[in-house]
Parts: structure tokens; sequence; C-alpha cells
């Protein structure tokens, strides 16, 4: 199928943009914030905290295999929110900052440290905890470095 080529400056010959030129402009255009500063502020620490609680949660029950709650398994949960969340929130704060191949390693570590550890809780063999953890980072690196890569220029800025 044969398309138009685009005129200067994206205006047809009358100096108006039509629907299609401009509709082509806006879906290039930078994405709209829908949310404002103190709300994204919030989110940098809300969403570690939160995911944390759940990773704690269910690093704790995978470890009392459907016993009682006891005051350690308790603590363990509580522990490992914590070392999660905090984790968590400086890969957020720093991930960002490195090259996409660094930010991608980073981010895949994490994944598969967390998997494996919560793979560990449940008391599977370390050979298969090991290999499983390996394959879900190397999927993560795969899937998040193309993703960056599709996302940045050369030089490492973002595109939007």
């Amino acid at each position: 199928m044969a398309h138009a080529a685009p005129t200067s400056g994206g205006a047809s010959r009358s100096g108006r943009m039509s629907g299609a030129e401009r509709r082509a402009s806006e879906r290039h255009g930078p994405t709209p914030d829908v949310f404002d500063a103190r709300t994204h502020r919030m989110a940098r620490i809300a969403v570690p905290v939160v995911l944390g609680l759940i990773y704690g949660y269910w690093a704790a029950a995978n470890q009392r295999f459907g016993g009682p709650v006891t005051g350690w398994n308790l603590l363990f949960g509580f522990v490992t929110a914590l070392v999660f969340a905090v984790l968590c929130a400086a890969l957020l704060a720093m991930a960002p900052r490195m090259p996409r191949e660094v930010h991608a390693v980073l981010w895949a570590a994490f994944t598969g440290a967390a998997f494996g550890f919560l793979y560990s809780q449940s008391n599977g063999p370390v050979w298969e905890t090991v290999l499983i953890s390996l394959f879900v980072s190397a999927g993560t690196f795969i899937a998040l470095f193309y993703r960056y890569y599709t996302r940045e220029d050369a030089a490492g800025h973002r595109v939007h």
C-alpha cells in the first residue's frame, strides 16, 4: 500500500493540519501525566512498602507450611518485608540512572533473588531453586533489556 509523503512542517498546502496529521503528531507526543508531583513522591514510598508487605506475608506463609502463626514467623515476615521494601526502593531510585544493560541486570538479579528466596522457603531442592531462579532472571533480563533498548536512544536518553 502506498502512502503519501509528508509535507514540510507537517501541514497541508493550506497551512492547516488535517485530522490524520494531527492524530499522528499527537500519537508521538509525550504521554500525559495524570498525577501530580506529590502523588508520584508518595508512590515512590507506598509501592515498595505495599509490595514488601505482600512479599513478607508470602514468605512467612511459605515458611510455616500452613501451621500456626508464631512470633518467630511474624518476625520473619516483617524482616523479609523490610529487606524487600528497602531493596525495591533503592532499585527504583538508583536503576533508572544506570545504562540500559546495567538497569536490566539489576532488576533481573533482584527478581531472581526474590523469587529464589520465596521458592527456597518451600523446602525444595537447592539445585531446583537455583535453576528456576536463573530462568526467571534470564527471562526478566531479556524482557527488560528489550524494553529499555527500544525506548532509549544510543546515548541512553529515554524517548517517549
